[in-house]
């Protein structure tokens, strides 16, 4: 019997002692479901070397991201904010825009604040329109624009800066 198979027969018969019903004895509740499922996991993922630095609570997403990675399919981008905190992104390898970028801080940004239990809601409209995404002094205009054509590539470094007003424009 392997780990995560003991687990669920040690929550299954703690379920027995504490229940009375036949109903109650065979199954388990959704919370205590969730908990022996989340504790093999942390287990498992704990064991990978691949994995091992993954967060408590990852999602199917993060697991995915860390396996392209390790497989060179995605890249890493250093995020540096205005109050000196870094972020590392990724993003896939090939193919990948700016939008794409935009989008895994945004993810990166939700992730942090959820597992922080803060309840905090950010607008992205506005962080875009008040804010450049800039690398090697070029601002990342276009949503399109391939990240290669910026010179972007993996462990670069992405800054955000404020946007001022440009003359003429309304």
């Amino acid at each position: 019997m392997d780990e995560h198979e003991q687990n669920y027969s040690e929550a299954k018969s703690e379920v027995k002692d504490k229940g009375n019903s036949d109903e109650d004895r065979d199954t388990l509740s959704h919370e205590e479901l969730v908990e022996v499922t989340d504790t093999t996991l942390s287990e498992l993922l704990g064991q990978d070397p691949l994995l091992v630095d993954l967060p408590q609570g990852v999602t199917l997403e993060e697991v995915g991201a860390q396996v392209a990675l390790e497989q060179g399919q995605s890249m890493t981008i250093k995020i540096l904010r205005g109050d000196g905190e870094e972020m590392a992104v990724v993003v896939p390898q090939r193919g990948a825009t700016v939008l794409d970028l935009k989008r895994a801080i945004r993810r990166h940004v939700e992730l942090r604040l959820n597992r922080s239990k803060r309840s905090r809601t950010l607008s992205w409209r506005y962080v875009w329109r008040s804010h450049w995404l800039y690398h090697d002094a070029q601002k990342l205009k276009e949503d399109w624009a391939q990240l290669a054509d910026y010179g972007i590539h993996n462990k670069s470094r992405v800054k955000f800066v404020k946007r001022l007003r440009e003359k003429g424009v309304p």
